[in-house]
This record gives structure tokens, C-alpha cells and sequence, in this order.
């Protein structure tokens, strides 16, 4: 027990000391359309890049972080210290911020953020499960401590056509079926695939190398990374349930900053800002198999309830993707609520 309770403490200090070298992923456009709010919502806090920025370009904004993930809560507890009535850290999913809110008397905000995916702090700590590059158990879980599948659950006890539908759907792997009957192979023949190396060196075997859209070298089984950690974290049903939240708490004339690092959250994102819902859902996976509603005519264009504030998506300059290799995939889109 003493053993267990030292590798959390250890485990707290590695997310704290990456915590402080981390780069939030265009922190000055963030910046930019959330200074000088009142009430701001950080939806993603993670190692607290973007609210840190915030702190000191408006030094008068309240900022209410939320996140799933128990270790960037204490971080942010920690950060409320240091700004006392400025931080507020509440801990959750984004299908828990009405409770949440509730308990803090708030109603409306005047900014949300988004930043999705992983935190350097996450990919960092090898017993996490995120990281290609660290060897560690299959866990994937964004919040350890929820009694839910982890990823070794999946991939030992899912089967070849479950598999195949999760590569496919949440990877956008085109391989996804080589891959599947791999991991179903291998269950049977060897051993099931439970460590992250296990499962890298395993997808590395099938697949040839690839490069990146900057042309670097880029690990085979990142997709498949991917894939099962949305899979695991059921990442799209709550993006799309936070993006209906977002449109509850904001006031009106209240700006939505979003930053996305692929395709499947950047359409559920564009299919709320733009009005293009089927059933009050933007998740694009039922929206495949469904007729999907198109926005293209003026009409429904303006029964949308947010004005953007870009015409097209922002992408980081080169100068930060030199700088910041992560930001090479992000999108950010900015939008105020106008009904």
C-alpha cells in the first residue's frame, strides 16, 4: 500500500513538472478571443496552458477549469491557490457541468474553450497508457479511476469485426481490418496484446512506415492510438454533448473558442456552429449511416445559432509547428452566440 501511494505522488510530480513546460497550442489566438471576459469556462484545463495565459492577459477574468482527468484537477487546485477567487477547478466529464455549475451558483459564462485531445502531462507518464513511445499498461482512460473498460479490455475481449469497426471509424485506418485480425491472431497464438509496445510493435509488423503531412516520420499505430483512446473515453459523444452545453451556458454575445487535432471532432464542432444537427446530434459516426442534412442553402445557414468570427479554420503559423510539433494538426475556430 505504501509502495502504491509513492507511485502516485511520483505520478502527481511528473504531471506537474511537464506541466510547467508545457505549450498550449495557439495560446495567442486563444488569447486574443477570450481576453477581457468576465466568466470564462475552460473545458479541457489539462496542464493549463490556456488558462494561465489567460490569467495574465486579463487580470480581472474568473476562470471555471474543468477536466476529467484527476491529475490535471490537482493542478488546477494548486493554480487556484496561487490566484485565489480567479480559479475555480471543478472535476468531471462535460455531461457533468450542469451539476457542477450548480454547486458554484453559475448559470452563464461569457467564454468557453476547448482544447481537445491529450496533454503533454498525459502522454508523459507511461503507466497513463497514451504514449506510442513509453512502455506502459493499455489504459487509455482519461479518468483512471472510473471502474470502465481500458483499452487491454478492448482489444482482449472485443471481437475481429468490433475491432475492425473501431479502427475504421475512430482511426480513419485504412488498414483496419489487416490490423483487427492481427490482434484476434495474436490473442489465440501468443499472448493478448496488453502493454503499449505490445500494441505498437504489433501494428509496426503489419504496416510500412508513414510521414506525417510535414513529411516526418510518423509511427504506424498512431491511428490505432487514436482510435482506442476515443473508444475507451467515448471522446465524440462528449464532444458533441459539450458543444450543446456550450450554447446553454454561453450568454448571448458569449464567445466559443474550440481547438481540435482531427477530423472527427473538428465536424462535430463545424456541424454545431453551422446548424447542420440531425436529431439535435452532430457525432459524425451516426450521421454516416444517416441521410445528412446539408447547410448549403441561405436559409438554414442563418438558423444557426453562432456568427463566426473566422472565415475559414485557423491553422498554427510554421513558426509554432517548429516550435511545437503538436499544433502541426490543429484547428481552431472561434464564434460568438448570437441566439
Amino acid at each position: 500500500m505504501m509502495l502504491q501511494s509513492s507511485f502516485l505522488v511520483l505520478r502527481q510530480k511528473i504531471f506537474c513538472k511537464r506541466c510547467m513546460s508545457h505549450i498550449p497550442v495557439m495560446v495567442n489566438n486563444v488569447v486574443n478571443y477570450l481576453k477581457h471576459k468576465n466568466v470564462i469556462i475552460d473545458m479541457t484545463f489539462g496542464a493549463g496552458g490556456h488558462t494561465k495565459a489567460l490569467l495574465k492577459s486579463s487580470p480581472s477574468s474568473v476562470i471555471i477549469c474543468l477536466d476529467k482527468d484527476p491529475e490535471a484537477f490537482k493542478v488546477a487546485q494548486q493554480l487556484a491557490v496561487e490566484h485565489p477567487n480567479r480559479i475555480h477547478p471543478i472535476h468531471g466529464n462535460f455531461s457533468d457541468l450542469p451539476q457542477l455549475l450548480s454547486k458554484l451558483n453559475v448559470k452563464h459564462v461569457d467564454g468557453i474553450l476547448f482544447d481537445y485531445g491529450c496533454s503533454s502531462g498525459q502522454l508523459d507518464i507511461a503507466e497513463r497508457g497514451f504514449s506510442l513511445s513509453k512502455t506502459g499498461p493499455l489504459d487509455m482512460r482519461m479518468n483512471p479511476n472510473n471502474d470502465t473498460p481500458t483499452a487491454a479490455d478492448v482489444l482482449e475481449y472485443a471481437d475481429e469485426q468490433d475491432l475492425y469497426g473501431i479502427f475504421k471509424i475512430y482511426g480513419e485506418e485504412k488498414h483496419a481490418r489487416k490490423i483487427a485480425r492481427a490482434i484476434i491472431e495474436n490473442r489465440y497464438t501468443f499472448t493478448p496484446v496488453r502493454t503499449t509496445t505490445d500494441l505498437a510493435n504489433l501494428v509496426s509488423n503489419i504496416l510500412p512506415n508513414r510521414t506525417d503531412k510535414l513529411g516526418r516520420p510518423a509511427h504506424p499505430a498512431t491511428k490505432i492510438f487514436q482510435a482506442l483512446r476515443i473508444f475507451v473515453n467515448d471522446e465524440l459523444n462528449e464532444i458533441d454533448y459539450g458543444m450543446i452545453l456550450a450554447k446553454h451556458f454561453l450568454k448571448l454575445g458569449g464567445t466559443l473558442v474550440t481547438v481540435t487535432f482531427h477530423s472527427l471532432e473538428d465536424t462535430i464542432v463545424k456541424r454545431h456552429l453551422t446548424g447542420n444537427l440531425l436529431e439535435n446530434s452532430a457525432n459524425p459516426v451516426p450521421l454516416r449511416f444517416s441521410s445528412h442534412i446539408t447547410c448549403s442553402d441561405k436559409e438554414q445557414s442563418n438558423d444557426a445559432c453562432w456568427l463566426m468570427l473566422t472565415k475559414h479554420v485557423v491553422t498554427a503559423t510554421s513558426e509554432e509547428v517548429q516550435n511545437n510539433p503538436r499544433s502541426r494538426s490543429a484547428k481552431l475556430r472561434a464564434a460568438v452566440r448570437v441566439k
